[in-house]
C-alpha cells in the first residue's frame, strides 16, 4: 500500500522539492501552504499521488481539518514533514520588531506543535515519522537572533519527541540545514545549499529500516 507524507510549507522551497522528491520516491503526498494557486500547480504537476490543502498552519482548527481531510482522502497518515517557517526583517533584540517575533514564533514553534498534535494519533497507527525543518541557526549562539533561538526549540522539541514516538514504534528527524537557496532570500544563492538537497535529505530519512532512526541531518552548503 502507498504511503502517505503530509507536508507544511509545500507551496516552494524546501517543501515543494520535498513533494516532489516523495512523490518519485512513491509516496502519496498532501501539500499544506496558505498560497492555493501554488498548491493547485503543484499538485498538478505532481498528479493523482497530490492532495492540495490551502491551510493556515497557525490555525489550529485549518490544521486539524487538513490533517483530517488528508486521513480520508488517502486512507491513512505515514509521515509528516514539518517545514513550514520564517524569519524577520529586523534582526536583533534591541532594534527587533516585537509584531515580526509574534508572527514568526507562531509559524515556526506553535505550528510545528498544532501539526505534531494533529497527527501523531494517525501516525501512532502506522508507526510513522514526523520530520521537522531545523537550521544551523538552532545549533549556533547567532548575535541576537530571535529566528536562531526559534529553531534551538525545534531541535530540542524534536529530540524530546522522538523519545516520546519510540515508545510505540515512531520517529522523529530534525533536518538541519546551512543556507539555502529559497525565496527566504530576496537574492538567489546558486551556490548554496538548492531545496532538492533537503529534499533528497528527508527522503532518506524516511527510507529507513524500522529498527533505525536518523534523529538529525545536518547539511552544510559545500562551497
Amino acid at each position: 500500500m502507498t504511503k502517505t507524507l503530509l507536508i507544511t510549507g509545500a507551496s516552494t522551497g524546501i517543501g515543494a522539492a520535498t513533494a516532489r522528491a516523495a512523490s518519485t520516491a512513491g509516496w502519496n503526498v498532501a501539500l499544506l501552504a496558505r498560497s492555493e494557486d501554488k498548491l493547485e500547480t503543484l499538485a498538478g504537476e505532481i498528479g493523482d499521488a497530490a492532495l492540495a490543502l490551502p491551510c493556515d498552519v497557525t490555525d489550529r482548527d485549518a490544521v486539524n481539518e487538513a490533517v483530517a481531510k488528508t486521513v480520508d482522502h488517502f486512507g491513512g497518515l505515514d509521515g509528516v514533514f514539518a517545514n513550514a517557517g520564517k524569519g524577520v526583517d529586523n534582526p536583533g533584540v534591541e532594534n527587533g520588531d516585537p509584531a515580526e517575533w509574534h508572527d514568526m514564533i507562531h509559524l515556526n514553534i506553535l505550528a510545528v506543535l498544532y501539526t505534531a498534535h494533529a497527527t501523531l494519533p494517525h501516525l501512532r497507527k502506522t508507526k510513522g515519522m514526523f520530520v521537522v525543518t531545523g537550521s544551523k541557526a538552532g545549533r549556533d549562539h547567532m548575535k541576537g537572533s530571535i529566528y536562531g533561538a526559534t529553531k534551538w526549540f525545534v531541535h530540542g522539541f524534536a529530540g524530546n519527541l522522538a523519545e516520546e514516538m519510540r515508545e510505540w514504534g515512531g520517529r522523529c528527524t530534525v533536518i538541519s540545514p546551512g543556507m539555502v537557496d529559497t525565496p527566504f532570500f530576496d537574492e538567489g544563492k546558486p551556490t548554496k545549499l538548492q531545496p532538492e538537497d533537503i529534499a533528497d535529505a528527508v527522503v532518506f530519512a524516511l527510507g529507513q529500516r524500522d529498527t533505525s532512526c536518523v534523529r538529525e541531518i545536518h547539511l552544510m552548503p559545500n562551497d
